[in-house]
């Protein structure tokens, strides 16, 4: 499902209602809010994360608290904020890998659709198809006709993780069936490692990771796999310019809380979130993280989460992708 594009008009329909005091004139915040981020710190959902704290703690006047629980494949936090009271007072930062995993653990010991409420969709970027400076492949066509010829070796920061599955969406583009290998890495850092040191012979990579690389001009990037082409990488096209619209998937960072949300809260929440997207200093820091903001509204982002699990949810069964 293509990402809907950024509208200011949205984000300052949102600003409107973040007045100060505004969210505190209904008994909240009551005490410190923790926003959980269920990775470490220093990534691009913690600092995302972090921008958007500080200006609710601003227009709050209480303390946003980022709580950083990694493990488990990003469940342990999101389970931890599944059973927190449905008061406001615990948030959580999610990601397309969150929506991956309601499929690909379906033993998780909570239910992402029943236990969490969305609250608004932050925004996201894309994936980047990249080989090597020195690779054969001049372009997406030439890699995607070489992978129906012959075997490669694609790399991912894991199974079941975005990487993974735009990979498994480029072996769709291509038809290539078993001839394209799945190498998966503890993280996105050491397929690009090995990327570059020629161990393997492509990455749908995360824009993060794989950005300097590129910029050093040790890697190609041949493709972007969002609906645009992106800021950061102007001259490279996007999948569905190549004739590839089925490699699209994007990353997106959303916020959640328990399920159980009175209405009125979820709203202001909601509109609180997007608000904050609109402080100059936010928006300067995440263009420089690659990152679009978009701050979708309470029912737009509750329907864009749940077609993304629906849709990956059919590729990790048709696959039958299983975790490690």
């Amino acid at each position: 499902m293509p990402f809907p594009a950024p509208t200011r008009r949205a984000l300052l329909a949102g600003a409107a209602l973040l007045l100060p005091g505004a969210a505190r004139a209904s008994g909240f915040p009551e005490r410190n809010v923790r926003l959980i981020v269920p990775f470490t710190p220093a990534g691009q959902t913690d600092l995302i994360a972090r921008l958007v704290a500080q200006r609710l703690q601003e227009g709050w006047g209480r303390p946003v608290l980022v709580e950083n629980r990694p493990g488990g494949n990003a469940l342990l936090g999101a389970d931890l904020a599944a059973k927190a009271p449905p008061d406001g007072h615990t948030l959580l930062a999610i990601t397309l890998a969150h929506a991956i995993n309601a499929s690909l653990f379906p033993q998780a010991p909570y239910d992402f659709l029943k236990d969490l409420t969305t609250l608004s969709v932050l925004g996201s970027l894309p994936l980047v198809v990249v080989v090597r400076a020195e690779a054969p492949w001049q372009d997406l066509p030439a890699l995607l006709e070489a992978a129906r010829r012959q075997r490669l070796n694609g790399g991912s920061s894991g199974t079941g993780t975005p990487p993974h599955i735009g990979l498994e969406l480029l072996r769709r583009a291509a038809g290539a069936g078993e001839a394209l290998q799945h190498a998966p890495y503890r993280g996105g850092a050491p397929s690009i490692t090995d990327l570059v040191a020629g161990n393997i012979d492509l990455v749908v990579s995360n824009l993060p990771e794989c950005l300097p690389q590129i910029q050093a001009g040790r890697l190609r990037a041949l493709a972007v796999t969002g609906p645009a082409r992106h800021p950061l990488l102007p001259a490279v096209p996007t999948t569905a310019e190549l004739g590839a619209p089925g490699l699209a998937i994007t990353s997106w960072t959303a916020i959640q809380a328990p399920a159980g949300l009175p209405a009125p809260l979820a709203e202001r929440l909601s509109a609180d979130l997007r608000a904050s997207l609109t402080e100059p200093g936010l928006v300067r820091r995440a263009g420089e993280l690659g990152f679009s903001l978009s701050g979708l509204g309470l029912e737009d982002s509750r329907r864009f989460v749940a077609a993304e699990t629906a849709r990956y949810a059919s590729l990790v069964s048709e696959a039958q992708i299983r975790p490690d």
